[in-house]
């Protein structure tokens, strides 16, 4: 199987996505997209936003998904519901193609066709432009941290109008490179260590090197780089957490693997599986077409692997401890 140059890719994608003289980003407009079929709102900001609804819903026999419904309440001061609205933005490139991402591939190459420049100012101008903005802006991707001046930039613009303890900032973060201490200078940086209102999720990509390659496309080496990322961010104190995709052939013995997976996370924090969330997959209208006899198994064995996930969770903590918030789990 043939993978992804992930450093060449991120380069050239990098280049493609934003103008830092101008502080602009290229952000995907949503009109006339494969993934504007999946929407349960029409896209707003004049196409540059839509409208996201987080529910703490999942599938069957499936854990339930408190991100980023739990972190939001509490940096808003508000009880938890079972949803919450967010203003998304996208940006308009990745440097993997992950087969079960819900956003259609054109809309990840930097297409001019379906994306255009606009500033965090801009984009601040059509949020506000609505009758009811949510208090939640989530800026996911695509990958985010191929441009992670967008972070600072927006944390600025919110500053500026004075809405930075108003609205709370959510992002994504693949951990497939570290941009994030290439291009930002240390005062941004510390921008985001010291913002109040804001949270970072990452995504574990598979469960080991063969899944994470079959998930992503990229070369199995970097399954292991993932960790060290999420180690670099976790010392930097951010209120952080994950995702993990546990995608997996069938034939994998999943009583080795996701202890040995488990293991590893635990070398960054002993509580840190407790601050992952497993996404369950589902084929959203762009991924139907990628959908063959692999992806299939790879969607059947995430149920073998979120038995076993389970199962070490209790093995491995306290119940109680284990039934905490996540926003209380303490991994700094």
């Amino acid at each position: 199987m043939s993978t992804i140059d992930t450093i060449q890719v991120s380069s050239h994608l990098r280049s493609k996505a934003i103008n830092v003289e101008e502080r602009k980003l290229l952000i995907t407009n949503f009109h006339q997209s494969k993934q504007e079929e999946d929407l349960t709102e029409p896209p707003n900001c004049n196409g540059f936003g839509r409208i996201r609804h987080f529910k703490l819903g999942t599938g069957h026999n499936w854990p339930l998904n408190p991100l980023p419904i739990l972190p939001a309440a509490k940096a808003l001061r508000k009880e938890p519901g079972s949803m919450i609205r967010a203003q998304v933005f996208q940006n308009a490139v990745c440097n993997w193609r992950c087969w079960y991402c819900f956003v259609d591939f054109e809309l990840l190459k930097g297409d001019r066709a379906h994306s255009d420049f606009l500033s965090c100012d801009e984009l601040l101008d059509l949020y506000l432009a609505q009758d009811d903005p949510p208090d939640m802006i989530d800026l996911t991707g695509g990958q985010p941290d191929l441009t992670p001046e967008w972070i600072p930039w927006m944390m600025e613009a919110l500053q500026k109008r004075r809405l930075d303890k108003k609205v709370y900032l959510w992002s994504d973060d693949n951990l497939s490179n570290d941009y994030f201490w290439q291009y930002l200078s240390e005062s941004q940086i510390e921008l985001i260590r010291s913002y109040k209102m804001y949270s970072r999720v990452c995504c574990f990509k598979g469960i080991d090197e063969l899944s994470f390659s079959l998930n992503t496309k990229a070369d199995p080496a970097l399954f292991d780089q993932q960790f060290g990322l999420a180690e670099r961010l976790l010392e930097l104190g951010i209120d952080l957490y994950f995702y993990i995709t546990i995608t997996a052939p069938t034939t994998t013995d999943f009583s080795i693997a996701i202890p040995k997976l488990l293991d590893r996370v635990q070398q960054i924090h002993p509580n840190l599986p407790l601050r992952i969330v497993p996404l369950e997959i589902f084929p959203f209208t762009p991924v139907k077409p990628r959908m063959n006899d692999t992806t299939n198994d790879l969607i059947t064995g995430q149920y073998k692997a979120i038995e076993i996930w389970q199962k070490e969770i209790q093995k491995r903590f306290d119940s109680s401890f284990a039934a905490s918030p996540i926003t209380e789990i303490p991994i700094h």
